[in-house]
């Protein structure tokens, strides 16, 4: 469900765009209220799930989500589907922590353990994989509604195997509710993600915006002096002086500062700039995706070899050459999806390398009853960069929609509101742009030229990113409480 659901959504974005109907901002935030909800509960229902028992929150977020779904498939507007996917995003935070910490729970030996997150990354990588295509057919032969609908049917069926497979597990040393960090969190992630999407709207010293900020900033502030005072804290910031789980959520990080976020904007490229179906861009998304299917065993196996401070870095190190392979394809006259292809494929085998030796290194990181908290803040790590780089990559892309546009038509775009005519190509949306005055062959090429900005920063950033994990994995760990170390050690 939590893998159909990142990937099915985007190809039916232009989609939700004519029937509700959407714009872009509303496009941005149909993805990102999902995101941004799981990332700022996930750390909150780790620690729920230490306090009340894994199985049993694990088990209410299936429902809420099946619930969540349905009002998703029966919206009738924007806002509504964005709200429904707000409650989306805060059961799938239940369920994401939750499945990592049964699995560290029920399985506590090297190579069984190594087998389960493979197997979990296989499953998570079939509905990451063929999420575009599924949404895409969905649209083509049914109806968008049945993109979401189609949870609530596997909900069921989740709630009755959970039932039978899942033990329940919990910290015994958990304590009272850490309400201040739930609070604080969520606000500062949710103000800094709503700067960069509305930020340009609100104009400079827009005394809105500068509220947003300052609330942004106490809150994260306030965030990181309770969890530093709190006995039982819900984000132990002590966990990253052990190098393998800091090593371990900069992997985290440096795949949605790339990979997965430029899945949002991949299929308006596809669609509105190469002019295919969506089925044809849902094939094509799949290419992307479909490694993470295939290599998440081999990762496993090399990580148990070679350990995390190499698998994880390079896995970093490989998404950033699909990324420059996908951008080299995208400047020139013969883009398709055939030039595409192997700029997808190699991404993909670096997602495929970094996506379970990287959960699997951070629960492994720490002590077994702190599962909950550890997965929950691996996964806020990811979830957090997804949510901010979902903005940052639509700044980006409007930026240089804009840049193009000022380039070629400077004299037409000074009579109009750069900004607002921006958005509506990065959108996809030609018929607008033609209404406008402007030609879609001008607006076709400025999103093809967004989209060589959008690469290039899916292709420095994991680069970076990865450099920086390298030598965290090799700092010396400073003296903590006996842990669970995964892989060689350094």
């Amino acid at each position: 469900m939590l893998g159909l659901e990142i990937t099915s959504v985007p190809s039916i974005l232009p989609t939700l765009e004519m029937a509700l109907p959407a714009n872009f901002k509303q496009l941005q935030w149909i993805m990102n209220a999902y995101t941004i909800a799981m990332c700022s509960m996930l750390v909150a229902m780790g620690a729920l799930a230490d306090r009340f028992g894994r199985k049993r929150i694990f088990m209410i977020g299936i429902v809420i989500f099946g619930i969540a779904s349905l009002i998703c498939g029966l919206a009738t507007s924007a806002p509504l589907l964005i709200a429904a996917r707000f409650l989306q995003g805060i059961s799938a935070a239940a369920m994401l922590a939750c499945q990592v910490a049964v699995l560290s729970h029920q399985f506590r030996d090297g190579t069984e353990r190594g087998m389960a997150f493979a197997w979990w990354g296989v499953v998570f990588g079939l509905g990451l994989g063929f999420g575009p295509i599924i949404g895409g057919a969905i649209v083509a032969f049914a109806s968008w509604k049945w993109v979401f609908l189609i949870h609530v049917l596997i909900a069921i069926l989740t709630v009755t195997l959970a039932r039978i497979g899942v033990n329940e597990s919990s910290d015994p040393h958990a304590g009272s509710i850490d309400l201040g960090g739930m609070v604080t969190l969520p606000l500062s992630v949710f103000g800094f993600v709503y700067l960069i999407i509305q930020g340009q709207e609100l104009g400079n010293g827009n005394p809105f915006g500068l509220g947003v900020f300052a609330v942004s900033i106490t809150s994260f502030l306030l965030f990181v002096f309770i969890e530093n005072k709190v006995a039982r804290p819900m984000f132990d910031f002590k966990s990253f002086r052990i190098p393998n789980f800091s090593g371990a959520l900069l992997g985290a990080s440096g795949m949605n500062f790339s990979f997965w976020p430029f899945i949002i904007y991949f299929p308006i490229y596809l669609q509105s700039v190469l002019g295919y179906s969506s089925v044809v861009a849902g094939l094509t998304v799949l290419a992307y995706t479909l490694p993470t299917i295939f290599v998440p065993p081999f990762a496993e196996k090399l990580l148990l070899k070679r350990g995390p401070n190499f698998v994880i870095p390079l896995g970093l190190f490989v998404i950033a050459a699909g990324f420059i392979l996908l951008r080299l394809a995208v400047m020139t006259e013969y883009a398709s999806w055939m030039t595409l292809l192997p700029g997808c494929v190699i991404a993909g085998i670096g997602l495929g390398l970094t996506n379970t030796p990287v959960t699997n290194t951070a629960t492994g990181s720490l002590p077994p009853e702190r599962a909950g908290m550890a997965s929950g803040m691996e996964f806020s790590a990811r979830m957090i960069s997804l949510a901010v780089n979902i903005a940052v990559m639509g700044f980006i892309l409007v930026k240089g929609v804009s840049a193009s546009l000022m380039e070629v038509s400077p004299q037409k775009v000074a009579s109009l509101n750069l900004h607002s005519l921006a958005d509506v190509v990065a959108a996809g949306n030609f018929a607008a742009v033609e209404a406008k005055g402007i030609s879609i062959l001008i607006a076709r090429d400025a999103l093809a030229h967004g989209f060589e900005w959008v690469m290039l920063y899916g292709a420095i950033s994991p680069l970076i990113l990865g450099v920086v994990a390298a030598v965290v994995f090799g700092r010396r760990e400073s003296s903590l409480p006996e842990t669970v170390v995964v892989g060689n050690k350094n």
